[in-house]
């Protein structure tokens, strides 16, 4: 059995709501094993001996069906959250907000063009490293930003999800108890 997390795309927020609980259980439901989640914001722990294609289109089925709405998520393996992690380029800094995104291939591309076409907040960085893009940005202006707001664009909702580093660390944390 391997350790996964889903990120859920779009959970508590713009009338998406739901409670971890009973995503738990959904998941449960659904055949995977040792559910937990780790804040409210759709991060979802479990254990599967599926790969991440067969979960992602077992999970995003049972989730839409049960919660009557289009979802979308996006499975790590727990290694592979330990890398993307590690990796960040961007070390913590006071007063700064930093991002990893996660999503279908080729998405770091698309949000790295975006990134450079938009005007820059003073301190704000953003890159690719193996695939994952990272965002740096000063606190308060994640949703002010030029590039903050594309990341509400329609033609990127099925194709990308956000997490601060600081979430990552908290389901790895989890992961090691």
């Amino acid at each position: 059995m391997k350790n996964f997390c889903a990120f859920l795309r779009g959970v508590n927020v713009k009338g998406t709501n739901m409670k971890m609980a009973d995503v738990c259980k959904v998941f449960s439901e659904a055949g995977v094993q040792n559910v937990s989640s780790v804040l409210a914001s759709g991060n979802i722990l479990f254990q599967s001996d599926k790969n991440s294609t067969e979960l992602k289109t077992i999970l995003e089925k049972t989730m839409s069906q049960h919660f009557d709405y289009e979802a979308f998520l996006f499975i790590k393996e727990e290694e592979e959250i330990k890398d993307i992690f590690k990796n960040d380029p961007f070390p913590p800094i006071e007063n700064f907000h930093n991002y990893i995104f996660i999503g279908s291939e080729k998405v770091e591309e698309t949000l790295f063009e975006e990134f450079e076409k938009s005007t820059k907040e003073e301190g704000e960085q953003g890159k690719i490293i193996n695939g994952i893009f990272y965002w740096q940005v000063p606190k308060g202006q994640t949703l002010n930003s030029t590039f903050g707001k594309v990341l509400g664009k329609k033609s990127l909702k099925d194709k990308m999800t956000s997490r601060n580093a600081n979430t990552f660390e908290k389901i790895i944390n989890k992961f090691e108890k």
